[in-house]
């Protein structure tokens, strides 16, 4: 696995235009290369206690559109969380496409005085969990074992030997066509039948046109 496109990110550190940058500067590692390559972030910490004091929206905005951008990325990504994950570090595993949680795991948000901080992260868990399975977690800052995060899909597998799954990975899938695939899951739950077909007919175009170059 390529050394260069992996990121080892420390989440009990407060955002900061540091955090953002460094997760900007592997995304554009990840960008920069032209051969295929899973891009890969191992996550854990959570912020302190008084991690919000100073901060502004304005850089809560930049952190954001990091997160987004990694989201989409033309690249597998992969995240391997261990220990306790919350804030930005929860982010980045609800990010990827590949999610593997080291046994004792455990995902939360991150909190602002009495309750939970109200960033894309309510939104990433309820989309891909629904309202029903994460509103403990969200109303109450309830921790979300492996188990539980399973059950939710919000982890693909637990592994105490990540580095096996993420060699399977490595490779797996050409840049552009991942990149496509996703973009239809993403649209998926937002449009109807008949919006949506063309993209997937185009899709299923461009993959017979590909299979049919000698």
């Amino acid at each position: 696995m390529n050394g260069e496109l992996v990121l080892r990110f420390d989440g009990s550190r407060p955002l900061s235009a540091a955090v953002v940058e460094e997760l900007g500067a592997l995304c554009d590692r990840a960008e920069d290369r032209r051969e295929a390559g899973l891009v890969t972030v191992h996550v854990t910490g959570a912020p302190p206690a008084d991690w919000t004091k100073g901060l502004a929206v304005g850089l809560v905005s930049k952190w954001e559109r990091a997160v987004r951008r990694f989201e989409r990325l033309g690249r597998l990504t992969a995240a391997v969380a261990s220990g306790e994950c919350a804030g930005p570090a929860l982010d980045l595993v609800l990010a990827a496409d590949v999610r593997i949680a080291e046994p004792g795991t455990r995902l939360r948000l991150a909190s602002v005085g009495e309750a939970t901080w109200p960033g894309m992260t309510v939104y990433r868990l309820t989309q891909q969990a629904g309202a029903a399975g994460i509103r403990r977690a969200v109303l109450l800052g309830a921790p979300i074992g492996t188990e539980r995060a399973l059950a939710l899909n919000l982890i693909d597998e637990v592994s105490g030997d990540p580095a096996k799954t993420l060699a399977e990975l490595d490779g797996v899938m050409d840049g552009a066509e991942l990149a496509i695939r996703r973009q239809l899951i993403f649209e998926a739950g937002s449009t109807t039948f008949e919006e949506a077909l063309g993209a997937h007919l185009a899709a299923a175009d461009r993959a017979l046109r590909r299979e049919a170059k000698p």
